[in-house]
């Protein structure tokens, strides 16, 4: 079972995967098989916002397997907050290279990302 607020994001996805493969009306089965054939290779970035040299950018904590997204899908700002603290974070959807969405966070709490290591992008 999958977060509805994930489902949301995802949905467009999947159904403009079975257009551009030829399927004019996507149904609802189609688009669980679809599901079910992206999911493995789907990916959760998580960022959190700071402050650089007068502006701002997105420092990359963690990037989540779907088969280790269950936690963080039930309860996103619970999961954020315990790990990092609070603060401005972002989470991005990827299917392998392809970008799939993106999600703003905003738990309270006192940041602990400070001293958490950036992840580091290819």
């Amino acid at each position: 079972m999958i977060a509805k607020w994930c489902w949301d994001l995802l949905e467009p996805y999947l159904r403009r995967n079975l257009i551009n493969r030829g399927l004019e009306r996507p149904g609802r089965r189609d688009v669980l098989e679809e599901f079910a054939r992206v999911w493995p290779e789907i990916t959760a970035t998580i960022g959190v916002q700071e402050p650089w040299a007068g502006t701002i950018r997105f420092k990359w904590l963690v990037r989540l397997a779907s088969a280790d997204m269950e936690p963080f899908l039930e309860d996103p700002d619970g999961w954020i907050g315990a790990g990092f603290g609070g603060g401005k974070f972002k989470m991005n959807l990827h299917h392998g290279m392809h970008f799939v969405n993106t999600k703003n966070f905003k738990p309270e709490g006192a940041p602990k990302w400070n001293d958490a290591p950036e992840l580091l992008l290819d």
